[in-house]
């Protein structure tokens, strides 16, 4: 949800207070499904361990029970092949949104003449793409 996110624009026209801007784009819904998809399959893997371990005689006995298991197992990690691609191109869509160049070129100031314009730093995604990776 970075149209929540302000950030301080200076305004070097009569050196008053700096604007303030807001960021551009709503990438939360592939991180969402990430994180509810994952939540989903912790939760499943806990029922499943319960039913291995305590009714093991009952998961034994039942023929289509295993087939089952191993349905929503597969569902489970189509599911997770998407929401890990949703999720690497949500995390792509929010570097280009933060990149500090494109910021730059939203910034009225930036765009007169005699103005240089520069970013401080560049926003740390380390720790974003190893989420992506596992």
């Amino acid at each position: 949800r970075l149209h929540q996110i302000p950030f301080a624009m200076p305004n070097c026209e009569d050196e008053s207070e700096a604007r303030t801007l807001y960021l551009v784009g709503d990438f939360s819904a592939p991180a969402e499904f990430f994180v509810t998809l994952g939540v989903f399959s912790f939760l499943y893997s806990m029922a499943a361990l319960v039913l291995y371990l305590r009714f093991h005689s009952l998961y034994a006995e039942n023929t289509k029970l295993p087939f089952v298991d191993f349905c929503v197992t597969v569902c489970f990690a189509f599911f997770w092949l998407v929401a890990a691609a949703a999720w690497g191109k949500g995390l792509s869509d929010v570097k280009a949104a933060t990149r500090p160049a494109t910021l730059i070129t939203s910034m009225g100031v930036c765009q007169d003449d005699g103005v240089t314009c520069s970013a401080g730093t560049t926003p740390a995604m380390g720790l974003a793409n190893i989420s992506v990776v596992r």
